[in-house]
C-alpha cells in the first residue's frame, strides 16, 4: 500500500480552510465594486506593492511548481534553467505595459488593441487563439490542483480539482480583479517564504554533492548542457513565455489597472522575484534517482520528492506553496478571460448598448460558465501538464510579432497581422505533432515573424495612433 506524506483529513482541512478564508476575503473586498470598471480593472488604481506581487504570483503557475520539476526530471539541468528564462516575458513586458497604458488609457482588454489596431479579421484570429490558450491554461491549473492532492495525500484527483476551481471562482465572482490582486499579494508572500524553506530543507537533508554524484554515475544526460532536446526546449520556452505574456489579457488587464507610472516598475520587480523560483522547484526533481522515486506520471515528481524528503511538516509546506501558486494563476486567468468574453464578444458583437450593470452581471455569469466548463474539461485528464501547456505554445507564439510591431510601428496592417497569427499557429501545431513539443513555439514564432516582415516591407500606409481611441459609455 502506498504511503502518503499527508493524511486525507489534514489535506482536506488545509484546502477547505484556505477556500473559506479566500472566499470570505473576496466577499469583503467586493463591497468596493460599484461599477464594471471597479469589478474588471480594480478602479485602475492598483499601487506598486500589489502590482509587483500580482505579476510575480500570477506567473508562478503549475508550470513553475509542477511542470518545471517534470521537465527537469526528463531533460535535466536545462529543464529548470530553461524555465527560469521565462522571466524574460515579465521583464520585456515592462516597457510594453507602459506603452499600453499610454496608447489605451481607457482600454479594457488585449482584444481592444487588436481590433482597433488591425481590424476584424486579425481580431477574430486573435480571439480564437486567446480562447484556446485560456482553456489550455485553465485546464492545466485545474488538473494541477487534483494532482497535488493526489500526490501528497492520496485524496481523489476529482475532489482536489473541484475544490480549487470552486474556491477561485467563488472569491473572483464576489470581489473581481480587486480580490484577485489582493489574494495574489498574500499568496506571493507565501510562495517566496515557502520556496526558500523547501530549498534549504532539501539541501540540508540530501546534499548537493550526493545528488551530483548519483546523477553523474547513473543519469549523466541530465547534467549534459549539450543535450539536444533540452537545448531546443530552452529556446522554445523563451518564445513560448513571451507569447504567453505578450498576448494574454491576464497581463494587459493588469497594465490597464495599475496606477500611472506603476506598470514598468511592477513588471520588472515581478520578473526578478520570479526568476529563481523555477530553478528551486526544478532542482527538487534532480534528487529523484538517488531517492529511488519513479512516479507513474512525470508531473507528480515535484510533490513526490519533496514529501519523501521533508516528511509531514515539509509536505504541508509544499502543499500550501503549490496550492497558493495554482490559485494565484487560476483566479487571474478566470478574471481576465471573463473580461475578454464580456468586452470583446458580448459588448462588441451581441449587446453593443449594454449598460454598466448589465456588463457586470454578464461578467459574473461568464465567470461561472468558465469555471464549469473548465471542470468538465478536467474530468478526462487526457494529458500531462507539460504536454497540455506546450500544445498551447503553438498558438501564443504566433502573436508575439503582431503585438510588438503593432505597439511600436505604424506600417503593419491587419491582413498581414491576421495571416501571421493564423499561419504561425498552423505551422507550430504541425511541428508539435511531427517533431516534438520543444519546437512548436519556435516554428510558430518564426513563421509569424516572416509574414509580419513581409507586411512591413510591402505596406506603405502609416497607422494613426489616434485610431486607438474609442468612446465608451
Amino acid at each position: 500500500m502506498t504511503e502518503f506524506a499527508l493524511d486525507t483529513h489534514t489535506a482536506l482541512f488545509i484546502i477547505i480552510g484556505f477556500a473559506l478564508a479566500w472566499i470570505a476575503f473576496g466577499v469583503w473586498l467586493g463591497r468596493k465594486n460599484k461599477s464594471h470598471e471597479d469589478f474588471a480593472l480594480a478602479g485602475r488604481n492598483v499601487g506598486y506593492a500589489f502590482a509587483a506581487a500580482t505579476a510575480m504570483a500570477t506567473w508562478v503557475t503549475s508550470n513553475t511548481t509542477l511542470v518545471a520539476p517534470q521537465l527537469t526530471y526528463q531533460l535535466g539541468v536545462w529543464g529548470m534553467v530553461g524555465y527560469s528564462f521565462a522571466a524574460l516575458g515579465l521583464l520585456l513586458f515592462a516597457p510594453m505595459a507602459k506603452r499600453i497604458k499610454q496608447l489605451l488609457p481607457q482600454g479594457y482588454t488585449s482584444g481592444d488593441f487588436i481590433r482597433l489596431r488591425y481590424g476584424r479579421f486579425a481580431w477574430g484570429v486573435f480571439i480564437v487563439i486567446s480562447v484556446v490558450y485560456a482553456f489550455g491554461w485553465l485546464v492545466s491549473l485545474g488538473m494541477a490542483g487534483g494532482i497535488l492532492l493526489e500526490a501528497l495525500s492520496g485524496l481523489d484527483y476529482y475532489i482536489g480539482m473541484t475544490i480549487i476551481l470552486a474556491m477561485c471562482v467563488g472569491y473572483t465572482l464576489f470581489g473581481g480583479l480587486r480580490a484577485v490582486i489582493a489574494t495574489d499579494f498574500l499568496q506571493a508572500l507565501i510562495i517566496i517564504i515557502g520556496v526558500a524553506v523547501i530549498a534549504y530543507w532539501l539541501i540540508d537533508n540530501v546534499g548537493l554533492t550526493s545528488i551530483h554524484t548519483e546523477l553523474s554515475q547513473a543519469h549523466p544526460q541530465l547534467l549534459d548542457l549539450l543535450f539536444p532536446a533540452a537545448v531546443m526546449f530552452l529556446f522554445n520556452n523563451i518564445f513560448f513565455g513571451l507569447g504567453e505574456i505578450f498576448h494574454s489579457n491576464v497581463w494587459w488587464s493588469r497594465a490597464l489597472s495599475f496606477r500611472k507610472d506603476v506598470a514598468y516598475k511592477a513588471y520588472i520587480t515581478g520578473g526578478l522575484l520570479w526568476l529563481p523560483i523555477p530553478i528551486v522547484t526544478g532542482f527538487i526533481a534532480l534528487a529523484a534517482p538517488q531517492l529511488g522515486i519513479f512516479p507513474a506520471s512525470a508531473d507528480m515528481i515535484g510533490p513526490a520528492v519533496a514529501s519523501s524528503v521533508l516528511g509531514k511538516a515539509g509536505a504541508i509546506v509544499v502543499f500550501i506553496v503549490v496550492f497558493s501558486a495554482l490559485a494565484s494563476s487560476l483566479d487571474s486567468l478566470l478574471a481576465a478571460s471573463s473580461d475578454l468574453v464580456t468586452q470583446d464578444i458580448y459588448h462588441k458583437l451581441i449587446k453593443k448598448k449594454a449598460t454598466d450593470q448589465q456588463l457586470m452581471r454578464f461578467n459574473r455569469y461568464c465567470l461561472l460558465g468558465l469555471g464549469f466548463m473548465t471542470w468538465l474539461l478536467c474530468l478526462p485528464r487526457i494529458a500531462t501538464l507539460g504536454a497540455l501547456l506546450n500544445f498551447a505554445g503553438a498558438f501564443v507564439a504566433s502573436t508575439i510579432w503582431p503585438i510588438v510591431i503593432g505597439l511600436y510601428w505604424r506600417r503593419l496592417q491587419g491582413t498581414f497581422a491576421g495571416l501571421a497569427m493564423a499561419a504561425g499557429t498552423i505551422a507550430g501545431l504541425i511541428a508539435y505533432f511531427w517533431i516534438g513539443f520543444y519546437v512548436a513555439a519556435l516554428v510558430s514564432c518564426a513563421v509569424s515573424g516572416l509574414i509580419c516582415a513581409a507586411g512591413v516591407v510591402f505596406n506603405k500606409r502609416q497607422f494613426s495612433w489616434h485610431e486607438l481611441q474609442e468612446s465608451r459609455q
